[in-house]
């Protein structure tokens, strides 16, 4: 399910005093690093990810693919920043906003 624009909110400011735990360098985006974030994702949930100025890839493309093959959600770009989210299955940490419920 989607992000709601208040859960998004609420995940940015928990970025924000977080540093990159993953960089994407000359290689660009490769099974290795892919898998990298994956692990960071289960133990984190919510991480940061820097985009090399040196890289190969956009951080706009970046940013898609690497939430796309990690299945997060993403939550922003900021420059050569990209922060993605995911919820780990079993034990989460982040207890995200509710979305209010559809009156009807």
């Amino acid at each position: 399910m989607p992000l709601t624009a208040k859960q998004r909110q609420f995940l940015k400011s928990l970025a924000h005093g977080l540093e990159p735990v993953v960089q994407v360098g000359n290689k660009g985006i490769s099974e290795g690093l892919i898998e990298q974030i994956r692990e960071q994702l289960v133990a984190h949930e919510l991480i940061k990810v820097r985009v090399n100025t040196e890289s190969t890839v956009e951080p706009a493309e970046a940013a898609e693919a690497l939430a796309q093959s990690t299945r997060s959600e993403l939550v922003q770009k900021l420059g050569r920043v990209v922060v993605l989210y995911r919820r780990h299955d079993e034990k989460p940490k982040i207890a995200l906003p509710r979305s209010k419920p559809a009156v009807g």
